[in-house]
């Protein structure tokens, strides 16, 4: 059985793999903790099994934590299950307030979340504290929201009868969130969840499971954020049961493709709602009426924030020949002189490390393809001296769609530049993937705007903008990028259904 330290509850949110020891001193204590969160209750496991969280910057274990498995994983759902009669009975204006008290408390702790993202991610101080505050402002729009669920008044062609539509919460939600952005992926899931009446249990990323645990420390109600985290090796069963349990009504998945089609094929089976944001590989488009500073700091922005490891990073860069040497003459310099790469806690890093020596290898893997295949590098091309999870800021020329660095997403500080005769061109290189959840493009041609952003194949398309999330406005791709959307208005819905109420009689 497991230990048990009480504490009461209002609403299931649940997590399962928490910290056993203490960690390094750059972490702040008041936020970390040593056990799951399930049904109200500090956890440990019967099995006492534990696994290291890393630095990815130095590979020093900052801590061991929890490994939670199945049995922890099914508690965590009978007590989400067990709480949902009673939460999305809660009036909405009770919801709300709980929500934005919980953004308020983030806000007010922000700088120790974000030191938690960055002993955990290597994201910079600065993008793990603009992380805490994109995180939080998700808590604040679905508590916002959570007061605007609404239904119609519909009519119909009989005199004795009415008719109406309600929403409704689907039920329990299970929540499986990535290590790339450990805060804001789960309160972009999470809040709206909650506003919508739903529990959760969440599932966060085996390298990040701190920055998930802290947010159920830092809470405005007894009952928070409780989680079923696990080690690598127990993902896969883990991932099954959050997938095919009876009592999930509905899954959320940031993460690869290839995960994604793997839980589609498990909530297939009880036909469960889903939403998924999977993988990207954003085209970025220059063409020659664009003015090329904003183009290039654009680029700079949407290809080397949290050093490449974002879903919506540009992966592709396709300018057309008319500015092309100029753009990469500029852009070259740009990135030698903004970039600098380090610890994410030292002042004035911009990169900080990949992930794990895999993502650096995957880097270095396309670099190596593309130069052997005649790309020239304009700077960088090399692992970082800082570590074997380090890599330089990399611009390269002369790229082909035959590279590997154009036909998968890096997930890495690469900038591959493919030159471009003619608009038509462009469009069917940027459109030639089978994925489309971001891509970009510069020009100061209205008519050349509207065709493509019409025309091309993604789900958000930023538009002489190289950063386009934001709160209000719907995140989510098209092809085998995913289903649903999350944020804005439209992210409730992901967990409401539509209840038809006809009256007759009357």
């Amino acid at each position: 059985m497991l230990s048990r330290l009480p504490l009461s509850t209002l609403l299931r949110l649940q997590f399962c793999r928490m910290a056993s020891t203490s960690c390094g001193p750059q972490l702040p204590s008041a936020l970390l903790r040593s056990a799951a969160y399930i049904g109200g209750s500090w956890l440990h496991s019967s099995d006492s099994a534990t696994f290291p969280v890393l630095d990815p910057a130095t590979g020093a274990e900052l801590l061991r934590v929890t490994d939670c498995g199945p049995r922890e994983c099914r508690e965590a759902l009978r007590a989400a299950s067990g709480a949902f009669p009673s939460w999305r009975e809660a009036p909405s204006k009770e919801r709300s307030v709980l929500l934005r008290r919980w953004h308020d408390l983030m806000i007010q702790n922000k700088e120790d979340l974000a030191r938690i993202i960055t002993a955990e991610n290597g994201k910079p101080m600065k993008e793990a504290l603009g992380e805490i505050v994109y995180a939080a402002g998700f808590l604040e729009w679905f508590s916002e929201e959570a007061r605007r669920v609404y239904g119609d008044v519909i009519s119909v062609p009989l005199r004795d009868r009415r008719a109406l539509t309600i929403k409704q919460p689907v039920g329990v939600a299970t929540i499986i969130t990535p290590w790339n952005f450990p805060s804001a992926m789960i309160t972009r899931k999470v809040g709206a969840a909650l506003a919508a009446g739903c529990t959760v249990v969440v599932k966060p990323a085996e390298d990040t499971p701190l920055s998930a645990l802290a947010l159920a420390e830092v809470r405005s109600f007894q009952a928070v954020l409780e989680s079923t985290m696990c080690s690598r090796e127990k993902a896969p069963k883990v991932g099954e049961i959050l997938c095919t349990d009876p009592s999930v009504a509905k899954i959320s998945f940031t993460g690869s493709t290839s995960t994604g089609k793997i839980l589609l094929r498990y909530a297939a089976d009880t036909v469960k709602r889903v939403s998924m944001e999977l993988g990207g590989h954003a085209p970025f488009i220059v063409f020659d009426s664009a003015h090329v500073d904003q183009a290039v700091a654009g680029a700079l922005a949407s290809k080397f924030r949290n050093s490449g490891q974002t879903c919506v990073c540009s992966n592709r860069f396709l300018v057309q020949k008319g500015i092309h040497d100029e753009f990469v003459k500029r852009l070259s310099a740009l990135i030698k002189k903004e970039l600098r790469v380090g610890n994410g806690f030292e002042e004035g890093v911009t990169q900080g490390p990949l992930i794990n020596e895999k993502a650096a290898q995957k880097v270095e893997q396309h670099v190596h393809d593309a130069v052997s295949q005649g790309a020239l590098i304009e700077t960088g091309g090399k692992p970082s001296a800082f570590g074997k999870n380090f890599y330089e800021p990399t611009l390269l020329s002369n790229v082909t769609t035959k590279m590997l660095c154009t036909q998968e997403e890096t997930f890495g500080p690469l900038a591959p530049v493919i030159k471009f005769d003619t608009e038509e061109e462009a469009i069917a290189i940027a459109n030639s993937s089978n994925v489309g959840l971001a891509g970009y493009f510069y020009s100061q041609d209205p008519a050349q705007i509207w065709r493509v952003a019409e025309r091309l194949e993604v789900g958000m398309v930023g538009v002489n903008e190289g950063v386009i999330s934001s709160v209000e406005c719907p995140f989510g791709g098209v092809k085998q990028s995913g289903i649903g959307r999350e944020g804005s208005k439209y992210g409730i819905d992901e967990y409401l259904e539509i209840k038809y109420v006809c009256f007759g009689g009357l």
